[in-house]
């Protein structure tokens, strides 16, 4: 984990990619590195992390920052592989509206815990995508894997608003 100060931005996939479309994030986070390292995408700001499937060890790796992105599958009751972008507080209402489901609950929880230590980033989004199939298999559904560019083209664009 980086410095918040020596990188204010991070891009977060959550996920597990034993279970097909729940490696949604992972999977988008690692072509986003590859980008950077490639050069279409900043790297002296923003650092690429593979969050797994959530948890408050996140809370270290967002607390501080300027903006994090958090990039998850997301169960929204839309067509598969159609990706949303949120707020914390648009899941929080949608959630109670709802039964979205994301990694939302650790998630949420994480960034209360930053505001309770005062470190709460100064702005969070998150991409949700929606799965087609959540079971034990180990690569996308052709529902996702054909719209990873799409996917990579919205995540950099808000990478590039940094």
């Amino acid at each position: 984990m980086t410095n918040p100060a020596e990188k204010p931005v991070i891009v977060i996939g959550l996920g597990n990619p034993l279970m097909a479309d729940e490696g949604i994030g992972p999977a988008l986070v690692a072509a986003l590195a590859e980008m950077a390292r490639a050069g279409t995408l900043p790297t002296d700001e923003v650092e690429y992390l593979d969050g797994g499937c959530g948890g408050m060890y996140l809370l270290h790796s967002m607390a501080g920052r300027r903006k994090v992105i958090l990039i998850d599958c997301a169960k929204m009751g839309l067509a598969p592989g159609t990706l949303r972008r949120f707020t914390p507080d648009d899941v929080a209402t949608v959630k109670q509206m709802t039964h979205l489901s994301l990694h939302e609950v650790d998630i949420l929880r994480v960034i209360e815990m930053t505001e309770m230590i005062d470190q709460r980033p100064g702005e969070i989004v998150i991409f949700g995508v929606e799965p087609e199939r959540i079971e034990m298999q180990m690569h996308l559904t052709d529902a996702l894997q054909k719209r990873i560019p799409d996917y990579l083209a919205a995540i950099a664009e808000e990478i590039n608003k940094t």
